[in-house]
């Protein structure tokens, strides 16, 4: 059974998407078409959609900032910076993908071709930097080397990814480690920067990194799962997605490096010429559960979770109320994105 929706992420819809649609107001119109498109708010005409996404990161960096004992709202311009960068990465992602469907909707490269798609990408980066350089009465100076530093991160990880690509030899602990930085880093990030920004305290911060850090892996390692046995109707993505592109997901490479006639078999078929057809996809996906893959990656994403809620049992709170609602939105969080409520 999955968790009911958040409240803070009511909260996000209500504060965040306002302060990002006045900083794409600030760039030109073309390319505020494509990233407003990336964000959901309107379609490739401009008309309003009323998608968009689940806002999970900016919920992390406003609830930051109350675990340091502050307003929701003094945590706006990092809610806003992490949901920009994420966009960021997600375009420049389908682009070198070369993903055609996001969302159950044309990704915006689909949509408007990869020139608008990669500078739409390069405007909401260079529009989180600028929403923090302007946040009032904030420690900007602690705060941008973080979210620096978790920009970096997720590049190499996505640098990572793309060179397992031409690789047969990549191992289960590189796989992690890309994993660590293209997903957990900027997690990480969204449930520290708030903290930071308004001044808290290493030992809140620390904890909330360490928290961010190990909810990032398994809430990868539970999207790596729903790339091959996830419904397209929840995902937005074609069936056996990633094995169509012969992603080297966690699982994947946990069943290649397992030994044994059924990773010999994988290995085949990953490394055939020509695309795969229907019946290669569900072969490769049974090879993965005969090796135990699929067993281990949940496993491993439920300790991961496990872990990531014993850190916050060990954060110091603002104050018994404030604490107690930090601490169940935080762990409402935790268990919605890795769709388990245990």
């Amino acid at each position: 059974m999955t968790m009911m929706l958040p409240n803070i992420l009511t909260q996000v819809d209500e504060l965040v998407a306002p302060e990002i649609r006045a900083a794409l107001d600030r760039i030109d119109q073309r390319t505020r078409l494509v990233a407003g498109y990336q964000l959901g708010y309107w379609d490739a005409a401009g008309q309003p959609t009323g998608r968009g996404g689940k806002g999970l990161r900016p919920a992390l960096a406003l609830l930051s900032a109350r675990a340091a004992g502050q307003t929701v709202r003094r945590g706006l311009p990092g809610a806003v910076a992490v949901e920009l960068v994420h966009n960021f990465s997600l375009l420049h992602d389908d682009v070198i993908d070369g993903d055609l469907e996001r969302r159950h909707r044309p990704t915006a490269w689909a949509a408007f071709g990869l020139g608008p798609a990669i500078l739409a990408g390069d405007a909401l980066l260079s529009l989180a930097d600028e929403v923090l350089t302007l946040a009032p009465d904030l420690d900007v100076s602690r705060g941008m080397p973080v979210l620096h530093a978790a920009i970096r991160r997720l590049i190499a990880g996505q640098a990572a990814d793309v060179a397992f690509e031409t690789r047969t030899d990549v191992t289960l602990d590189e796989c992690l480690a890309m994993a660590r930085d293209k997903t957990a880093a900027l997690l990480a990030c969204s449930a520290t920067l708030g903290a930071v920004l308004c001044g808290g305290s290493p030992a809140v911060v620390d904890g909330l990194a360490r928290y961010g850090e190990r909810l990032g892996l398994a809430f990868q390692l539970v999207d790596d799962l729903l790339g091959i046995w996830g419904e397209p109707a929840v995902t937005g993505k074609p069936v056996l997605a990633d094995l169509r592109a012969r992603k080297k997901s966690v699982p994947v490479v946990r069943a290649l490096t397992s030994g044994g006639p059924a990773a010999t078999q994988l290995a085949e078929l990953y490394t055939s010429p020509g695309e795969l057809s229907a019946a290669d996809l569900a072969l490769a996906a049974t090879l993965i559960e005969e090796t135990g893959a699929r067993d281990w990656t949940e496993k491993q994403a439920d300790r991961l979770l496990t872990e990531a809620l014993a850190e916050l049992d060990q954060l110091a709170a603002p104050g018994p109320e404030a604490g107690a609602e930090v601490h169940a939105d935080l762990v409402a969080i935790a268990h919605f994105m890795t769709g388990r409520d245990h």
